[in-house]
């Protein structure tokens, strides 16, 4: 199949799927109970999402685990802090050798981003979020970067489902993430997703 065909493919399919979430999204913001936020909360979750620029041409798909605090500053804002760790899994690529046709497996992407922002609720349990911080690259060797630091920033809109009467909660939230460029010189190492947090929250 053509690349031209294949990316026409691959971007109707993430229209598809940022479509379907966003309506679970909103499916559960509609359910859910009022427990808008009034103390300070703290989750700790699963991570996926696919890579939409940048490094999608050497890796596919992340998966990974995050922790985040979220500090009331209003009534219906707070503060957010949160790390993690990020694994972007290496592609398969064919190597057009004449003589000796194969695949190279590139490497996968490992990236722990420190970010902080502000979580505004515009329902009881309905937000949006912006984040903005640092992406720390573990192996810079592996990524052909010439530095290990790169700005990152992340808006998100999410939803919380309350579990019990105690406070307790399910985060679900869609984001889009990106970073600026590892190497100034290699327009592929910048990474950026459209991602999926599930997480358990108190």
């Amino acid at each position: 199949m053509p690349f031209g065909k294949l990316h026409t493919l691959y971007n109707i399919n993430m229209k598809i799927l940022t479509t379907i979430i966003a309506v679970i999204l909103l499916t559960f913001a509609a359910k859910a109970q009022t427990t808008r936020a009034a103390k300070a909360q703290f989750s700790i979750g699963i991570d996926a999402g696919i890579a939409t620029a940048g490094i999608k041409e050497t890796n596919s798909v992340m998966l990974g685990v995050s922790l985040q605090a979220g500090i009331p500053i209003a009534k219906e804002l707070q503060f957010t802090i949160g790390t993690g760790f990020q694994n972007y899994f290496g592609k398969s690529l064919a190597l057009n050798l004449q003589d000796a046709p194969s695949s190279y497996k590139t490497p996968s992407v490992q990236i722990v981003p420190l970010k902080a922002g502000l979580k505004y609720f515009l329902e009881p349990n309905f937000y949006i979020q912006g984040e903005a911080g640092a992406a720390f690259l573990l192996n810079k060797s592996a990524f052909s970067g010439d530095k290990s630091v790169a700005f990152t920033y992340a808006p998100q809109i999410g939803v919380l489902c309350p579990v019990n009467t105690n406070g307790n909660f399910i985060d679900i939230g869609i984001r889009y993430e990106a970073t600026r460029k590892f190497n100034a010189d290699y327009e592929n190492s910048r990474v950026s997703l459209v991602g999926l947090r599930v997480a358990y929250g108190f």
